[in-house]
This record gives structure tokens, C-alpha cells and sequence, in this order.
């Protein structure tokens, strides 16, 4: 039996593709291996957000080569997409794909093995208007199921290269994403993760569909407990939006809504389409209608020309909102972008102090939202244990508004669903005690309520 191992670097939408990729291979009956193993073929799946990005990507894709120079090594994923001259250049390389068209990759390795020539299947990918379907009935490793609902994006935000690694935003058939939707549940999740580059643009490439009616549909699948949204807009909040939190009983009380910088000068620097104060009305809005709600986002700390005050700005900006997590990333210069030509670039000793001082700032906030729980009891799914000597029934896993909680726990827990008490708050973990078990499958479609 062929064998074939994958290394996935980046973000959540790789880590689907991968598995889709995964299925593909299995289809054709190969077996998965770990990366570090001998195996026929090798597939890196690349990420190409900053220049680290690309680099590791590179030691990656050397270490494939490294490990057995008869394998066939596959790179594919945003850096193949942007730059595949690169990566042919490495000797060793046999077949790169980007980040479309990936069912080809099997043509592309029947191809290389019969001249022994490298090959390159990337196309240009601002040409392409259609989403790529690759469907995942099941995951390998998680409790919780990702569901990529579009790919691509069309804002071209002065920092970012990925609208020229994925192209412009195309979504999914509807159809399709509900009967995966379905398929998964079937396979157990009882969570599923809506992602892709810019989730929530979801359909505004369509006539007559948008997220929001997307969302009302996938409220009506069988058996799904849980719908979690990876990322959306302000802008992308609209009152439709709105009304479907409002009225959802699966949409979880959390949403991730990237703010990037709290400076209207630094957003206009960042060509983001929105300012504080629009920021600020719509989340005004949607905590109205979602008491309780947990939003996190991503800031860029140190983009080109940040003053003291601008910092400032964010920083106080980000006190008022109140966020229960925030990803803070210090701004790094990706070749090809505008932001890497700007003048004024800030210092890294500069940007490391202002990434400390948001960091703590999170930490205080997330101390604080989490705080409004201690003695609460909430749903949990455990998703792992936790290896620990004296605790070794420790499980960990996440509650509906993303709070990570820990409890004493037994394995046959995990991926279901369970009522915790937290008896003490904290960050990055809650401690809590288990109260009982809210439901289980036995199989498929066949459920037990334990009263």
C-alpha cells in the first residue's frame, strides 16, 4: 500500500485543506503516515502570510527531501500559489500545486514519475471565480469540525499578500455547504466551525443568498449542536446578521471580529474599510442582541508610521470594547505588499514593547470576562486530555463563548457535550467540576438523554 504524509503550516483553512487533500489519497488507496516517517509521498501544505512563513515553509519542504530522496514531494498552499519559482528552484521538489485545483495533483504525479521532471500546476488564480469543492465527511484529529464555506478575498489591506495567494472571494455552493454540514453531524461533531479567508463575505458573489441566509439554514440541520463562526468583519455585521444571532438557538455566544488597529489614522494607513466609531456602533449593536457575548480579535501592533499616540489610541480603544481575548501580532514587512514599501517602518524594539504592553492588556481582559462566570455552569466540549501525573483524568475543551476550561473528566467525554461548574476563573484556563452529561450517541442519528 503507497503511503503519504502531510505537514500543514498557517491557518484553519490549510488544516481543512489538507484533510481534503487526505481524502483524496485515501480514495486511491493510500495510507497516512506521520510526517517524520519514510514515506512515498510527501505533501506540505504552505502558508505565506509573512516572510517567516514562507521560510519555514522552505525548511519544511527540505526536511521531506531529506528524509527519503526517492519520495515524491508535493508543496502546495499559499506560498506554492505565490511563489512557485521558489520552490521548483529546490532540488528535490517534484510537483507544485496552489492554492486551486488540487484534485489534479494526482495527474501531476503520474506525470513527474513517468519524465522525472519536476512539475508545476499553478495557475493564475485572479482568473478563477469558482470554489474549489473538496468535501471533508470527517476530520482526523478534532472534536470539533471545520466547514469551509468560501475562499478568497477582495479588501487588499495594505499589510496582506493573501488575496494574491487565494484570489478573489468565491463561496460555496449552498447546497453543498448544508450537506456537509449534514455529513459531519453524522459523523458525530456536534460543533461546527464555518471558516475560509473571509468567512462572513460569504455570498456577496451570489444573486439573492448571503451569510445570514446561510446561517438560517444550517440552524435547521439535524443533530448540530453548535455553530461557531471563525471570523467576521464589522462591516460584515449587518442587521440581518443580527436578527439570525438574536433568534439562533446554535450560533455561540462568541464571534472573532479582527480590528487590526483601534487608530483611524493607522486603519486608513491599513486601507481597512471602517472606523473606530463604526466599529464600536456595531458592536454596540450586536451585544444588545447577544448578552454576554465573547469577541475576540487580531491587532497589528507597530504598523509603519504607529506613533506613540496611535498606539495610545488602539490601546484605550481596545480597554472600551472589552474584548475576552485578543491575537496580538507584532507588524511584519511581507515582500509585495504596500506596507513593506512605507516609509517610517518602527523599530522592533519598539514594536516588541508596544506587543507587551497589549498582551497584558488581553490578559487583564480576559481575566475580567472570564471572572462574570466563576460559580457558573456552562457547556463544555472537552476535546483532550491533559497529561498530567497527579490529575490524570484532566480533560480540556472549550465552553460556548470560548472560555477554555479544565476538569477532572473521563475519556469516553470527549467530543460530547457536558454541563461544568467553574469554581475559579483564570487565563488562559478555568478550573471547573463536572455536573453531568447533556447527551450521546450511540450511533448515528440514534440519541440518549441522560436525565
Amino acid at each position: 500500500m503507497p503511503t503519504v504524509a502531510f505537514h500543514t503550516l498557517g491557518c484553519k483553512v490549510n488544516h481543512y485543506e489538507t484533510e481534503g487533500i487526505w481524502r483524496m489519497f485515501m480514495e486511491k488507496g493510500y495510507e497516512r503516515v506521520d510526517f517524520d516517517h519514510d514515506s512515498d509521498v510527501y505533501v506540505i501544505n504552505t502558508c505565506t502570510v509573512t516572510n517567516s512563513g514562507d521560510k519555514k515553509s522552505r525548511q519544511v519542504i527540505r526536511r521531506a527531501i531529506r528524509k527519503n530522496p526517492n519520495a515524491v514531494v508535493c508543496v502546495t498552499g499559499c506560498y506554492a500559489q505565490t511563489s512557485p519559482g521558489e520552490i521548483m528552484e529546490i532540488p528535490g521538489v517534484d510537483v507544485v500545486v496552489g492554492t486551486q485545483e488540487r484534485k489534479n495533483i494526482f495527474t501531476y504525479i503520474e506525470e513527474h514519475q513517468e519524465t522525472k521532471e519536476p512539475v508545476n500546476g499553478v495557475s493564475n488564480i485572479m482568473k478563477n471565480r469558482v470554489f474549489e469543492e473538496m468535501d471533508v465527511p470527517v476530520f482526523t484529529d478534532r472534536t470539533r469540525a471545520s466547514l469551509k464555506i468560501q475562499e478568497g478575498c477582495n479588501n487588499f489591506c495594505t499589510f496582506c499578500i493573501i488575496p494574491w495567494s487565494r484570489g478573489l472571494l468565491r463561496s460555496r455552493e449552498p447546497e453543498n455547504v448544508i450537506r456537509q454540514a449534514e455529513k459531519l453531524v453524522e459523523a458525530g461533531y456536534k460543533e461546527l466551525v464555518l471558516t475560509g479567508i473571509h468567512t462572513a463575505g460569504y455570498g456577496e458573489d451570489m444573486k439573492d443568498y448571503n451569510f445570514a441566509m446561510l446561517l438560517r439554514e444550517l440552524e435547521q440541520v439535524e443533530g448540530l449542536k453548535r455553530i461557531r463562526i471563525s471570523s467576521i468583519e464589522a462591516s460584515q455585521i449587518t442587521d440581518e446578521v443580527i436578527d439570525v444571532l438574536d433568534k439562533s438557538e446554535k450560533i455561540v455566544r462568541h464571534l472573532h471580529i479582527p480590528l487590526q488597529a483601534g487608530s483611524d489614522s493607522v486603519l486608513a494607513r491599513m486601507r481597512r474599510k471602517y472606523s473606530t466609531a463604526f466599529y464600536k456602533e456595531k458592536v454596540s449593536k450586536i451585544r444588545k442582541a447577544l448578552p454576554g457575548l465573547a469577541i475576540t480579535s487580531d491587532v497589528i501592533v507597530g504598523f509603519p508610521g504607529e506613533t506613540e499616540e496611535e498606539f495610545m489610541e488602539t490601546y484605550n480603544f481596545i480597554k472600551e470594547i472589552g474584548y475576552s481575548e485578543l491575537h496580538v501580532f507584532p507588524f511584519s514587512r511581507r515582500t509585495g505588499t504596500p506596507a513593506a514599501r512605507m516609509d517610517n517602518q518602527v523599530d522592533d524594539e519598539v514594536k516588541e514593547e508596544r506587543v507587551h504592553r497589549l498582551i497584558s492588556l488581553s490578559d487583564q481582559l480576559a481575566k475580567e470576562y472570564a471572572s462574570g462566570y466563576e460559580n457558573e455552569v456552562l457547556e463544555v466540549i472537552p476535546e483532550e486530555r491533559i497529561l498530567d501525573e497527579n490529575h490524570p483524568e484532566l480533560l480540556v475543551g472549550y465552553t460556548d463563548n470560548y472560555m477554555k476550561v479544565q476538569f477532572e473528566g473521563t475519556a469516553d467525554m470527549i467530543g460530547k457535550i457536558v454541563r461544568v461548574k467553574i469554581t475559579k476563573s483564570g487565563y488562559p484556563y478555568n478550573e471547573g467540576t463536572f455536573v453531568r452529561v447533556m447527551e450521546h450517541a450511540t450511533h448515528a442519528g440514534e440519541k440518549i438523554v441522560n436525565q
